[in-house]
């Protein structure tokens, strides 16, 4: 073998030694020597206040700009009238949320409709508390018992999807 390729060889095994297990290199982000891989966020709730989805924004006008926030696989949007979700509110207000559902692919006509089911579990818990919407996907004031990470998992006509939202304190 010639020197070069000794030498390039060399360098390619001293490399290998500086990874950790399966190549990955120690340092690789999301990353420590101590840790490994880095835990997912407690809470993923995805927020956005850009505009709304063509099949969302029935009876809106204009740009179409609100909070809200999709399920993630995307066949239902939270549209939040209230911001922010508040655990036991004081100041009048409730927690409206429209739901609105992405229409059936390949339907030609809508699908019965069923209640909404929201089966949600406080990050850190284990029990689930239910809520329905009656008539399915549409307006709702939702309450939740406690602030925190709520883990939505939410069923209708036979579909389902899941989402994160955030309930704060009450404040004062």
């Amino acid at each position: 073998m010639s020197v070069p390729r000794r030498v390039l060889l060399v360098s390619v095994l001293l490399l290998a030694g500086c990874t950790g297990p399966a190549g990955v290199p120690d340092t690789a982000p999301g990353t420590t020597p101590a840790t490994g891989p880095a835990a997912p966020s407690a809470c993923a709730e995805r927020l956005e206040t850009g505009r709304l989805p063509d099949w969302a924004d029935a009876g809106f006008t204009g740009d179409t700009r609100v909070r809200h926030v999709f399920g993630t696989g995307g066949d239902i949007v939270a549209i939040l009238f209230a911001y922010p979700l508040v655990h036991a509110r004081g100041d009048g207000a409730n927690n409206k949320i429209l739901w609105v559902a992405r229409p059936d692919p390949g339907r030609s006509e809508p699908a019965p409709r069923t209640p909404l089911v929201i089966t949600a579990t406080r990050d850190g818990t284990d029990t689930p508390v239910v809520r329905e919407v009656e008539g399915g996907p549409g307006p709702s004031i939702v309450d939740l018992p406690a602030a925190g990470c709520w883990r939505l998992r939410l069923d209708w006509s036979g579909r389902t999807d899941t989402m994160d939202l955030v309930y704060r304190p009450a404040l004062g």
